[in-house]
């Protein structure tokens, strides 16, 4: 049976996407090839879990600098855990250069995969140091994987991947919740406290580039709308007090942290969804596919990126210019006052989540990758 270490960042109930990914991942694979999953832990206090059938270990950490946590333990965890299982495959998640370091601590032997979900964007000073082992790593990698073709044709970061190294696997999602009757139901009893208006919905952390504050100020634009705002993060106090500077604050609601039993009503009692990332940091934007699969247009803004590979305008929902809270206050609007065309585009959104973003064509892409590396034998 193939072994593989995965380091995935974080683990939390209110984890990020590759956290998510990671999570849904590997609870697909833990029944074809033994997994586990190093991770930072949120403080100096780490711990084993095993919440969906596999290993979680998270390694002590000081905090998190420039986005990247600081856990000096994780390499000695890593060793241990190696000396132990003995695995087959090592695959990192970047960017996250203590992952690396980690990897680093290793001997020699596994073959190294790397799920490449964004390049460094923001830390620009950092990665002028930091990129000649970057470059090093991507050039060690026995296979390099991107969630789409725009991940690697909008990447400044990936040149030091070898030919033929580098392979496309679509993120995917287990959207059984999301289609039970009970969603429906539940989101029938939120319309009832909502009012009669029509509902927008977002859903991320609260920093730079999940681009809220456009949002927000494109609800100005939007009378009788209210906006669900889920999540939370370090801007969500200016986020708060934006909304009320500009008179919204009845009609922008802060839902805080949404448990996955809760999501998929959301979702359903929207009428639209809508992403409003300003920066490449933001991919993909699993959420996209959660709404999707609910049968709702999307609104996003054209980064150049994955997220509007995978939101097609005019098919599945509407892309604009980022940082431009008019435009997205007119798209919003174009759908909410169509209803033939939301349902239009939300039919097709959903098919095409269903059909291309599903979490057992990703576990199975991402299995055979994995057999390939070891049935070459030999190190990486």
């Amino acid at each position: 049976m193939i072994k593989a270490l995965h380091f995935g960042r974080f683990f939390s109930e209110a984890m990020g996407g590759t956290g998510r990914h990671v999570d849904e991942l590997l609870s697909r694979l833990k029944d074809k090839i033994h997994v586990d999953n190093l991770v930072a832990a949120e403080s100096w206090r780490g711990d084993h879990l095993c919440p969906h059938g596999y290993d979680v270990y998270r390694a002590p950490s000081l905090g998190i600098v420039a986005s990247t946590a600081i856990s000096p333990t994780m390499p000695l965890l890593a060793r241990r855990l190696h000396a132990r299982h003995h695995y087959d495959i090592v695959h990192l998640h970047l960017p996250d250069p203590m992952a690396h370091l980690a990897y680093l601590a290793l001997p020699a032997g596994p073959r190294l995969v790397i799920s490449w979900h964004s390049d460094i964007v923001r830390q620009k000073n950092a990665l002028r140091i930091y990129r000649p082992l970057l470059d090093g790593l991507v050039a060690r990698a026995d296979a390099v994987l991107c969630a789409t073709p725009r991940h690697q044709a909008a990447s400044t970061q990936l040149s030091a991947c070898r030919p033929g190294r580098l392979h496309v696997v679509p993120y995917g999602l287990d959207y059984r919740r999301f289609l039970a009757p009970e969603a429906s139901q539940e989101a029938r009893a939120l319309r009832a406290s909502q009012g009669a208006g029509p509902v927008i919905f977002a859903l991320g952390r609260h920093v730079y580039y999940k681009g809220f504050e456009y949002l927000i100020r494109a609800m100005e634009r939007i009378p009788g709308a209210t906006l669900l705002l889920g999540g939370s993060g370090p801007l969500t106090p200016a986020l708060k007090e934006l909304a009320v500077s500009l008179g919204l604050a009845a009609r922008v609601k802060f839902l805080g942290y949404v448990s996955d039993d809760q999501l998929p009503a959301y979702y359903h009692l929207a009428d639209v969804f809508c992403l409003p990332s300003i920066a490449s940091s933001e991919a993909f934007g699993l959420v996209q596919l959660e709404a999707m699969a609910c049968g709702k247009p999307v609104v996003c803004c054209e980064l150049g990126n994955g997220v509007t590979w995978v939101n097609r305008h005019g098919e599945t929902g509407l892309v604009v210019p980022p940082q431009d809270p008019v435009a997205l206050a007119e798209a919003l609007q174009c759908l909410l006052d169509d209803p033939a065309l939301r349902r239009s585009l939300g039919e097709n959104g959903r098919r095409r989540a269903l059909e291309e973003f599903s979490v057992q064509r990703m576990a199975e892409q991402t299995l055979g990758i994995y057999d390939s590396l070891v049935g070459r034998g030999g190190a990486g």
